[in-house]
């Protein structure tokens, strides 16, 4: 018996399935405005958003001058946005909010606005331009709504995008230093870069890494430079070693960058020793 119930299953799963389309189908045709609205704030409440979304839709339209219309132009944002389409539902917050500046949802419509640019952000390795445009538009709600229920999460995104833009930028200074395997040239690169992270960071946690990899850096850098060149690079070595133990005396780079120092040490002393034989050839 229960094999039986089982292989009409899906028979009886069409049908329903028929007869929801069907519903749905004929509301659409209709021409009554309150069943469909009332239809489509049901399917809202189901989370059929597609069905929801298709309904309002067509009732906008049908719907100016009546009170319903505010709350279904928002309704139909928020359709999109549930059904992942977030550029989409973006470009109809900004609508809603731009028609209905004074509506009871337009804080709500400005944060969602902002909730579709952070969901179009991508991972931190790709272009950071979605995520630049999703923090505009979360400083934008925050200066708008300074005491909204919504300011805690927002605070919270806004510090996730941040980080990943400032992971964007370490990761690309970085790159120059990884470079230096391959090309010598990169050293200047890679201290440049490195430095400017820095500069541009000031409270990064990357901060500490990013100090040591430019000592390491200038220090290759002045290695493989003309010897007229090289006391003074290795000069720049000692004082950003210098500038590394002050801000990290625990770092755990201290032993490596220590290395990088008394090598400096080193090459400057050794440069020294070769000066008075040098000013001797020059003057013979």
């Amino acid at each position: 018996m229960t094999q039986r119930i089982l292989s009409f299953l899906p028979l009886l799963l069409s049908v329903i399935l028929l007869s929801g389309c069907g519903k749905f189908n004929k509301l659409m045709k209709s021409d009554d405005v309150d069943k469909k609205y009332a239809a489509a704030l049901q399917y809202y409440e189901e989370k059929e958003y597609d069905k929801a979304g298709s309904l309002l839709e067509d009732l906008m339209p049908l719907l100016k001058g009546r009170s319903e219309y505010e709350r279904a132009n928002f309704l139909y944002a928020n359709t999109k946005y549930h059904q992942g389409l977030y550029l989409e539902s973006s470009y109809h917050f900004i609508s809603f909010g731009q028609t209905f500046p004074r509506s009871q949802y337009a804080e709500e419509a400005a944060y969602m606005n902002a909730k579709s640019l952070v969901n179009e952000s991508p991972s931190h390795n790709l272009d950071q331009q979605n995520t630049v445009q999703a923090m505009s538009a979360l400083q934008e709600f925050m200066r708008r709504y300074p005491e909204s229920k919504f300011m805690p999460e927002a605070n919270s995104v806004y510090d996730e995008l941040a980080y990943k833009i400032e992971l964007k930028a370490f990761e690309n200074a970085k790159l120059n230093h990884k470079l230096t395997k391959y090309d010598p040239q990169y050293f200047k690169a890679a201290v440049v870069a490195l430095e400017n992270f820095r500069r541009d960071f000031p409270s990064s946690s990357f901060n500490e890494e990013a100090a040591y990899l430019r000592i390491d850096a200038q220090h290759s850098y002045a290695k493989q430079s003309i010897e007229a060149k090289q006391r003074e690079r290795f000069l720049e070595v000692i004082a950003f070693y210098q500038a590394f133990v002050d801000a990290y005396p625990q770092s755990k780079y201290l032993r490596a960058a220590e290395g990088l120092y008394d090598s400096s040490l080193k090459e400057i002393e050794r440069l020294k020793k070769n000066e008075p034989a040098a000013a001797t050839a020059t003057n013979k």
